[in-house]
């Protein structure tokens, strides 16, 4: 997986299954139970994979250099997974919700890139910030 777009391809695959599968959970099974079933599933696909992923870290090296920010990802994930269910389960649309709030998501973390983490954008990239953020009023006003 050398490649600059093979990650693309596997996030994009990953969000289409994703998607695809919290829309179908059905609407009587409790969403954290859901959830669970579905990070248990994660855990054994990412226990195999990890043992065939090149690196020179084991499992019990990893363990020992966790820090907070592998916590704070778990209860985010956790947080991610459960708000997609009850959007759509709200009536949130498939073809909306992931937009809507990936934008709002990327409004909140620019100015955390630019001020924490000290990162740089091009007039090219706030025009492109300010087409996102009038997309996401167009589309969250359907």
């Amino acid at each position: 997986m050398t490649s600059f777009y093979a990650p693309f391809a596997i996030t994009v695959g990953g969000m289409l299954l994703y998607h695809l599968s919290q829309k179908s959970i059905p609407k009587e099974m409790n969403p954290f139970h859901a959830t669970a079933i579905a990070y248990l599933t994660g855990i054994v696909v990412c226990l195999v994979l990890g043992f065939t992923y090149s690196s020179n870290r084991s499992f019990s090296g990893s363990l020992k250099t966790t820090n907070w920010a592998v916590l704070g990802m778990g209860i985010g994930a956790a947080a991610i997974e459960v708000g997609f269910m009850l959007a759509y389960r709200a009536g949130w649309k498939i073809s909306l919700t992931a937009v809507a709030t990936n934008v709002a998501a990327t409004a909140v973390l620019i100015p955390i890139g630019l001020f924490a983490f000290r990162e740089h954008l091009s007039p090219r990239n706030f025009l492109g910030i300010a087409f996102c953020l009038l997309g996401l009023l167009l589309v969250i006003r359907d």
